[in-house]
């Protein structure tokens, strides 16, 4: 039997209210954020072949399959973890512009990248770990939007030493250098701890450790 004209099936038609579709929605968010949680900490400490889809489901306190619905492969969890990773590691770099003063936006720079690995230990560690395995899953993330960042960059550091504001120097080995010492309070803290018996947690090790990186990279840019 045919149904009426403009006869709606309710079973098929059910629509959730804004304010239920949010709650929805921030549950999905905060689901897939405790997945990639998860894998970030077991990732950084024994790598994607010593990280089983089983761990990090019962870490996330999800099912296999509910971990499987939001990524669909042990590697496309990684690659997620990680380029999410890189986006907030190249974030503050983003921000340079040839307007702002090189002493003080370097300096800021250095501050924040310290923060990272202060707060961030975890995420360093595992982009360490990628990129000396070769970086197979992010090489083509290092190829692109990296270098084009860094290309950008190391032109606005070009014309602050064009404009006299900077001794001259060459920019990528500047940027280096940068994340070579900041990141190595992270992937290596460890030994920091070992020599020194502090880490940066420790507020006073934190701003002895800022200032002598400071000091270090950049008095001799001074003009």
């Amino acid at each position: 039997m045919s149904k009426p004209e403009g006869h709606v099936n309710t079973k098929t038609a059910r629509a959730f209210s804004p304010t239920t579709q949010k709650r929805r929605e921030q549950a999905l968010q905060e689901k897939r954020t405790r997945i990639m949680d998860a894998a970030l900490s077991l990732f950084s400490k024994n790598g994607v072949s010593g990280t089983t889809v089983e761990q990090v489901s019962e870490l996330a306190n999800v099912s296999k399959s509910n971990l499987l619905y939001y990524f669909k492969s042990k590697d496309g969890l990684y690659l997620s973890v990680i380029t999410h990773l890189l986006d907030v590691w190249l974030t503050p770099l983003q921000s340079f512009s040839a307007e702002q003063d090189p002493i003080e936006t370097l300096s800021n720079y250095i501050k924040v990248k310290l923060e990272m690995s202060r707060d961030n230990p975890a995420e360093s560690k595992l982009f360490c770990m990628e990129v000396v395995q070769g970086a197979p899953l992010l090489i083509k993330e290092l190829e692109t939007p990296l270098k084009t960042l860094l290309d950008a960059k190391s032109a606005v550091i070009n014309e602050w030493i064009k404009a006299g504001k900077l001794k001259p120097v060459d920019p990528i080995h500047l940027i280096f250098s940068i994340w070579a010492i900041t990141q190595h309070y992270a992937d290596f803290s460890v030994q920091i701890k070992a020599v020194t018996g502090k880490n940066l947690s420790d507020p006073v090790f934190f701003d002895t450790t800022l200032n002598n990186i400071q000091h270090i990279l950049l008095d001799g840019l001074k003009p």
